[in-house]
Parts: structure tokens; C-alpha cells; sequence
């Protein structure tokens, strides 16, 4: 293989590691912001009731009939539910 070839493989590499490192940070960065919004709301006087109230909807949700516009949409969905 021509050097050229091999420093343009190897630009698009490091090109690539770059991007992919800077995504790596990003995820931390929303991770950790996260956590904290999450910590903060912990400590607000409603978040007890807020939450048993999105558990009481979704237990509510899961119990509820679901209704298909076409067959294809039934098929899908048993398709993910199916286990075997």
C-alpha cells in the first residue's frame, strides 16, 4: 500500500479518536449533570408524592388495553412482547 494511502488512513484514525473521545466527554458531562439535577429534586418537599404519583401511572399504563390502528402494528408489537 502507497505511504500516501497509509497517512491518510492514519489522519482519518486519529480524526476519528478525537471525535470519539469528545463524545466520551460529553456522555460524562450529561451523566454528571444528571445525577445532579436528579440529587436536587430528590431534596424538593414534593418528590415523594411526584413519585408513588408516576408509579400509581404506570402500573395504571401497563394495565390498560392497548388498542392497534392496523396488523401489521399488533404483529410488531407482539413480536417485541414475544418470549421463547
Amino acid at each position: 500500500m502507497k505511504e500516501s494511502k497509509l497517512l491518510e488512513m492514519q489522519n482519518k484514525i486519529d480524526a476519528m479518536t478525537r471525535v470519539l473521545q469528545q463524545l466520551i466527554n460529553e456522555v460524562r458531562q450529561l451523566r454528571d449533570l444528571s445525577i445532579g439535577t436528579l440529587e436536587t429534586i430528590k431534596k424538593m418537599p414534593s418528590y415523594k408524592k411526584a413519585l408513588d404519583k408516576l408509579k400509581a401511572d404506570v402500573v395504571k399504563k401497563v394495565k390498560e388495553p392497548k388498542h392497534f390502528e392496523t396488523v401489521e402494528e399488533l404483529q410488531k408489537h407482539k413480536g417485541k412482547n414475544h418470549v421463547g
